[in-house]
C-alpha cells in the first residue's frame, strides 16, 4: 500500500468556487463545493427535522380558523353604486366654477369623495335622515336601558345619534375604482335588510350632500362677487379722481384723435401740447421746403438781367409794353425817313418810347425783386416757425415727464376698470347658471337585500389561518433550529469541528443491522468500505494501532470498530479487535457471545495468556479480545505500563490493531489511551450530539496528545441534512443493480 496521507487543508479554486483537497504528491483528491449560508438543502433539512412541529402548528392554525369561523356572527353587505363626474356638465357658461380638477388629479379627487362618504359628518347626516335615534334595529332593543339618569329626552336623543353615527362610520365601505368613476357604497350589518337600507341611505345622503354643496357654493360665490364689485367700484372712482386731479394740476389737456385707435381698440388720445407740437412741426417742415424752393429760384436768377427772366418774358403786361414800344419804334422810323429829329411828332414818339422803356425796365425789376422778396419772406417764416417749434418741444419734454406719472395712474384705473368688468361678467354668468346647475353625483344602482353573508368566508379564513400557521410554524422551526446545535450535515463536520471526514454511514434500524452487515453490497457495508479505504490511506503500515472513541455512549463506535475489523480482515490483513471499554463493554454482545470470564484485564495482569483470552473463528484473519470482569480502576489499567507494553507487542504481531474505547466526556480512559495509539478515529452520531460537546471531546483528546485521523459520522439521515436519499446513495444502488443483472 502506498504511504500517502490526505492533506486536509482546503484551498479555494478560483475557477469554479469549489474547495480542492490535494494528496501529498500534489494530485487532486477531493473537490467539495464551498458552503453556503442558505441553500435548498439547508431549508429541506430544517423542514424535515421540524416536520412534526410544522405540521402541528399548521394543523392548530387550521383548527383554530375553523372554530373561529363557526363562532363568528354572519355579516351581510349591501352595495349601492353612484357615478361621480369630476368635470361635470356645463349647461351655461359659468357652471365650471368649482371644476378645477386636472386629469392627473382625478384619482385624488375620487379618493377624497370616498373619504367624505366614510366621514363621521356623513354618518351623522344618514343617522338624522333615517331617524336612527328613534329605532332599535341598529342600536339594539336594550339601548334605552343604558340611558344615563337626569338627562332630558333631547339630550338622550343626541347621544343616541352620536352612537348611531359611530356605528355607521365603522360599518360603511367605499372604494376607488382604477378604471371608472363609479364609487360602490356598501354597508355591513348582521341584518341583510338593514344593510340594504343603510347603503341606500348613504347613497341618497351623498347625492344630496353634493347638491347642497353646489347651492351653497353658488350662493357664496354670488355674495363674494358682490362684495368685490362694490369694493372695486370704490377703488375705480378713487383711481380716476387721482388721475384727473393730476392732469388738471399739471395742465395736461387730452383730446381724442379722430379716426385713430390705440392697440387695445379704444380711441387714441393726444394732449393739446402734443397736438400743437405736431402741427408746428408739420408747418416747419412745409416752411423749410418753401424756403428752399424760393432760395433756389432766387439763386438761379440773381445774376441774370431782368429782361432775360422767364417771368418777365412770360408777363402779358410787359409783352404789351414791348409790343407798344415796337410799334412806336416803327412809327419813329417812318417819320425819320421824312422828317428830322426836331419834328414834333418825332420828338413826341421818342418821348413815348422813352416812357415805354422806363416802364419795361421798372416792371422787369419789380418782377425780379418779387422773386427775391418771396425768398426773404420764406426764410423769415421758417425761422419764426423754428423758434416756435423749439419752445413747444421744451414744453412737450416737460409734459412727457408728467405723462409718465399720469400713465401710471391711468393704467391703475384701467386695470381696476377691467377687473370690475370681469367681476360683473362673472357675477352675471353665475347668477344665470345658478338655477340650472346639474349635479355631479348620480345614483346608478340601488342596494338590494343580500341573500348570503360576506363574512365569515370559510375559504378566506382557512387561507389566512394557513398563512398564519405557516408563519408560526416557520418561526417555531427557526427558533428550534437556533437552539438546536446538533451535528447534522457532512459539510459541518469539517467546517465546525475542524477534523477530516473519513466517511459516514446511513441510518439503519437496529433490527436491520445484522441483515445489512451480512450483505456486502448493502448501503451500510458500502459506506463502511469507503471508510475503511479512507482509514487505510490515512495511516502507514508501520503505525497500525488505532483507537475508536466518541463523545457519548451509543453513537455506534463499537459497531464501527467491529465492521472495520472485518473489512480489514477481508483484505487478508491479520487484525486484532480489542474491547477497550472497561466500563460498558459491548463487543461480546455484538458478536453474539456471552461475555467471557477472562479478557483484556486478565491478560494485562498476567492471569492468563493472550491466546486463552482471544475469541477466534468469528472471521478469517480476525482475533477479538473482549472484556472479562469489569475492573474497579479502569483508568489506571489503561494508563499502566503493562497496557503500553501490550500494545507495542501486538503492533508486531498483527497488521492492524483496533481498540474500541469508552466515550470521552466525563471519563479519562480515551485521552489516556490516545497517548499510546498511533491514531484516533472519532465516531460521531448524526442528529444527536451538540457541537459544543463534540468540540469539547475533541479538545480533550488533542490536549492529551491524540493523533486525530478524522471523524466517522454514523446513523446519517440524508433527509435530516436536507439531501435526498436517492442522491446520497445513487452509487450504491447502481452497484447493486449491476451486480444483480450480472
Amino acid at each position: 500500500m502506498n504511504d500517502r496521507s490526505i492533506i486536509s487543508a482546503p484551498e479555494p479554486n478560483p475557477r469554479n468556487g469549489w474547495l480542492d483537497t490535494y494528496m501529498a504528491d500534489g494530485q487532486l483528491a477531493v473537490q467539495q463545493p464551498r458552503a453556503q449560508f442558505i441553500s435548498m438543502s439547508v431549508i429541506r433539512g430544517i423542514v424535515f427535522r421540524q416536520r412534526w412541529i410544522i405540521a402541528s402548528a399548521i394543523s392548530a392554525a387550521l383548527i383554530g380558523g375553523i372554530i373561529l369561523t363557526l363562532l363568528v356572527t354572519p355579516m351581510y353587505e349591501a352595495r349601492a353604486k353612484v357615478s361621480v363626474e369630476p368635470f361635470g356638465g356645463a349647461i351655461l357658461e359659468g357652471e365650471n366654477l368649482n371644476e378645477s380638477v386636472s386629469p392627473n388629479q382625478i384619482y385624488d379627487y375620487l379618493a377624497t369623495q370616498v373619504e367624505i362618504i366614510k366621514s363621521r359628518s356623513m354618518a351623522e347626516v344618514v343617522a338624522e335622515d333615517l331617524k336612527l335615534a328613534d329605532r332599535t334595529d341598529l342600536l339594539g332593543k336594550d339601548i334605552d336601558e343604558s340611558r344615563p339618569p337626569n338627562i332630558s329626552d333631547e339630550e338622550w336623543r343626541k347621544q343616541k345619534l352620536e352612537i348611531a353615527s359611530s356605528i355607521l362610520a365603522g360599518s360603511v365601505t367605499a372604494e376607488v375604482s382604477q378604471d371608472n368613476w363609479v364609487i360602490p357604497i356598501g354597508f355591513r350589518s348582521s341584518s341583510p335588510a338593514l344593510a340594504a337600507e343603510l347603503a341606500n341611505g348613504y347613497a341618497s345622503a351623498y347625492i344630496a350632500w353634493g347638491s347642497r354643496n353646489t347651492v351653497r357654493e353658488n350662493e357664496y360665490a354670488l355674495e363674494y362677487l358682490k362684495q368685490q364689485i362694490d369694493l372695486t367700484r370704490t377703488r375705480l372712482a378713487a383711481a380716476e379722481s387721482s388721475a384727473n386731479d393730476y392732469a388738471r394740476n399739471s395742465g395736461i389737456i387730452v383730446q381724442p384723435v379722430a379716426g385713430s385707435t390705440s392697440e387695445d381698440g379704444s380711441s387714441a388720445n393726444i394732449t393739446l401740447t402734443g397736438a400743437n407740437l405736431a402741427n408746428i412741426n408739420q408747418r416747419v417742415t412745409d416752411a423749410r421746403a418753401a424756403r428752399i424752393a424760393a432760395e433756389q429760384r432766387w439763386r438761379s436768377i440773381e445774376k441774370l438781367p431782368a429782361s432775360q427772366l422767364p417771368e418777365v418774358q412770360s408777363s402779358p403786361v410787359l409783352m404789351g409794353l414791348i409790343s407798344d414800344r415796337t410799334g412806336k419804334l416803327a412809327q419813329l422810323a417812318d417819320l425819320r425817313e421824312r422828317y428830322n429829329d426836331d419834328f414834333p411828332q418825332v420828338q413826341n414818339l421818342k418821348a413815348q418810347i422813352e416812357i415805354l422803356n422806363e416802364q419795361i425796365n421798372r416792371s422787369s425789376g419789380e418782377i425780379k425783386a418779387t422773386v427775391r422778396n418771396e425768398y426773404v419772406i420764406a426764410r423769415n417764416r421758417e425761422q419764426a416757425l423754428q423758434a416756435e417749434l423749439g419752445s413747444l418741444t421744451s414744453n412737450k419734454l416737460v409734459e412727457q415727464d408728467q405723462q409718465v406719472q399720469l400713465s401710471v395712474l391711468d393704467r391703475e384705473a384701467q386695470a381696476i376698470r377691467d377687473q370690475l368688468k370681469t367681476l360683473l361678467d362673472r357675477y352675471n354668468e353665475i347668477n344665470s347658471a345658478a338655477n340650472v346647475q346639474r349635479g355631479k353625483v348620480t345614483k346608478l344602482d340601488t342596494a338590494t337585500v343580500p341573500s348570503a353573508p360576506y363574512s365569515p368566508n370559510i375559504l378566506r379564513n382557512m387561507a389566512l389561518a394557513l398563512v398564519l400557521g405557516v408563519a408560526a410554524a416557520g418561526a417555531l422551526a427557526v427558533l428550534r433550529e437556533t437552539l438546536d446545535d446538533r451535528v447534522r450535515s457532512l459539510e459541518d463536520v469539517e467546517d465546525r469541528i475542524g477534523l477530516t471526514l473519513l466517511g459516514y454511514t446511513p441510518h439503519v434500524a437496529e433490527r436491520d443491522i445484522e441483515a445489512e452487515g451480512s450483505n456486502r453490497f448493502s448501503t451500510l457495508m458500502e459506506a463502511y468500505s469507503s471508510i475503511r479505504a479512507a482509514v487505510d490511506f490515512s495511516m502507514p503500515r508501520s503505525r497500525n494501532v488505532l483507537q475508536l472513541t466518541s463523545s457519548q455512549a451509543s453513537e455506534g463506535k463499537s459497531t464501527t470498530a467491529l465492521i472495520l475489523a472485518r473489512l480489514f480482515a477481508n483484505l487478508g490483513r491479520r487484525t486484532l479487535l480489542i474491547d477497550g471499554d472497561l466500563r460498558r463493554p459491548s463487543v461480546a454482545r455484538l458478536i453474539d457471545i456471552e461475555r467471557p470470564k477472562v479478557g483484556l484485564v486478565e491478560v494485562l495482569l498476567g492471569h492468563v495468556d493472550l491466546d486463552t483470552a482471544l475469541v477466534k473463528g468469528v472471521h478469517d484473519n480476525l482475533d477479538i479480545l473482549p472484556i472479562g470482569e469489569i475492573p474497579p480502576n479502569p483508568t489506571e489499567i489503561l494508563a499502566s505500563v503493562e497496557m503500553h507494553e501490550f500494545l507495542e507487542q501486538q503492533r508486531e504481531n498483527y497488521d492492524l490493531v483496533l481498540i474500541d474505547c469508552s466515550p470521552v466526556l466525563g471519563l479519562a480512559d480515551a485521552p489516556m489511551l490516545s497517548r499510546m495509539v498511533d491514531g484516533t478515529i472519532f465516531v460521531l452520531e448524526a442528529n444527536r450530539v451538540p457541537y459544543g460537546q463534540v468540540r469539547s471531546a475533541v479538545r480533550r483528546l488533542k490536549f492529551a496528545g491524540a493523533n486525530m485521523l478524522g471523524v466517522v459520522l454514523t446513523k446519517y439521515r440524508a433527509l435530516e441534512a436536507g439531501e435526498t436519499y436517492s442522491y446520497q446513495y445513487e452509487y450504491y444502488r447502481y452497484t447493486d443493480s449491476s451486480r444483480n443483472s450480472a
